[in-house]
């Protein structure tokens, strides 16, 4: 059987920390397993965290330390579902809070410069096909946001 996951090289060599960080704060996450690596890999020292296998959100992901050849861009992201305000704020102060970086329309990299897009159900619900005027309103002023406002989002597609 063919199974996908995802495979993040981590140039700061943090597979370890950052599936541990995944683990504690987002919900079923979990790290899954740790290799070691053998003498003179390509990355970390010889007994350092080499490939950590790990799970966020319920989604299989492989990490590499494999040294500063590749480095994490936005080209890929985890999209965080979120519900409310509430959450919106948690996971984004959460995913910014120590070198992490706020960016445009609901996306942000942590700490470890993995993107990520802190996306409230709030915002898919009233974007719907973006085919009304309502949700047109919606998607421009997503557009001029970097952490997600719900209400703003809400005003937006009732003033339309």
């Amino acid at each position: 059987m063919v199974t996908v996951r995802a495979h993040l090289w981590f140039a700061n060599n943090d597979a370890g920390e950052a599936a541990a960080f995944y683990a504690e704060h987002i919900p079923g996450s979990s790290v899954d397993n740790v290799v070691k690596a053998p003498k003179d890999a390509p990355g970390p020292e010889e007994g350092a965290d080499f490939v950590v296998e790990f799970t966020v959100g319920g989604l299989p992901v492989t990490g590499l330390n494999a040294g500063p050849h590749v480095t994490l861009n936005e080209a890929f992201s985890f999209y965080l579902s979120v519900e409310g305000q509430e959450e919106v704020d948690h996971y984004w102060d959460l995913l910014t809070a120590d070198g992490g970086e706020p960016g445009a329309c609901g996306w942000c990299k942590d700490k470890f410069g993995v993107s990520w897009q802190v996306i409230p159900k709030e915002l898919e619900q009233l974007s719907g096909t973006y085919s009304t005027p309502g949700e047109i309103a919606t998607m421009n002023a997503m557009l001029q946001m970097g952490k997600i406002d719900v209400a703003a989002l809400q005003a937006a597609h009732d003033g339309a």
